[in-house]
């Protein structure tokens, strides 16, 4: 009887250890910690753009996004959808294109700076359009796991243009397509309304240097 037991024992250790070898993320894929200081000195050409509060995509026009505050993980995985083509924008693309991860996670690391953190509380009525985007992206407008994007004061003729490119395909996120493809341009401008006022909001890195002061000694 002891030795059945001992034997059945063994059996399920085996077993386990089959399953959790098997199971177990190797350590290189793991995705690599960011460390915002290299970030910082990786990301003079993209504070051309997101360093400058009120600055607009040039063609189609829409305000270049608000990236203080938002989820790290977010914003790797945009980066890297942009590198990969899953998000359709040349300029970005072209950017995206010369990074590994680890100075993708520098740069997203940088970009975050201290992500807000959620109050679980609605600051008031979710409008009928938004209902189903609190699930997801939070009563507050902050994301509820780090990979969903946080959404509170970003620029809303931006996130109506991103919710547009997941309705035409110019996006490529199975969930968010099926999604956007039940929206009119109507609710469309509700939702983006919506996020863009909720406080605390993301915010624009300030550009701490411009290219007249690199390299001067005072």
């Amino acid at each position: 009887m002891t030795g059945s037991r001992v034997r059945s024992g063994l059996g399920v250790a085996a077993i386990a250890s089959v399953v959790l070898a098997s199971t177990a993320v190797p350590a290189q894929d793991q995705p690599p910690q960011g460390n915002p200081e290299r970030g910082k000195a990786l990301s003079y050409t993209c504070l051309g753009c997101h360093g400058i509060e009120g600055y607009r995509n040039a063609y189609p026009n829409y305000s270049v996004p608000r990236l203080q505050g938002q989820h790290p993980e977010y914003l790797a995985a945009a980066l890297q959808g942009y590198r990969s083509g899953d998000r359709s924008h040349l300029t970005m693309h072209s950017q995206a294109s010369t990074l590994t991860d680890q100075d993708i996670a520098d740069i997203a690391a940088y970009f975050a700076g201290k992500p807000l953190v959620s109050s679980n509380k609605a600051p008031g009525s979710v409008p009928q359009a938004a209902t189903l985007c609190v699930s997801c992206h939070g009563q507050d407008g902050v994301g509820i796991a780090p990979t969903y994007p946080t959404l509170a004061g970003q620029h809303a003729d931006y996130i109506a243009r991103a919710l547009d490119e997941y309705r035409q395909g110019g996006r490529k996120n199975p969930i968010m397509k099926g999604f956007a493809a039940t929206l009119k341009d109507a609710d469309i401008a509700v939702i983006a309304g919506y996020f863009s006022n909720l406080q605390p909001s993301l915010a624009t890195e300030s550009r701490p240097y411009t290219r007249l002061t690199v390299g001067r000694r005072d």
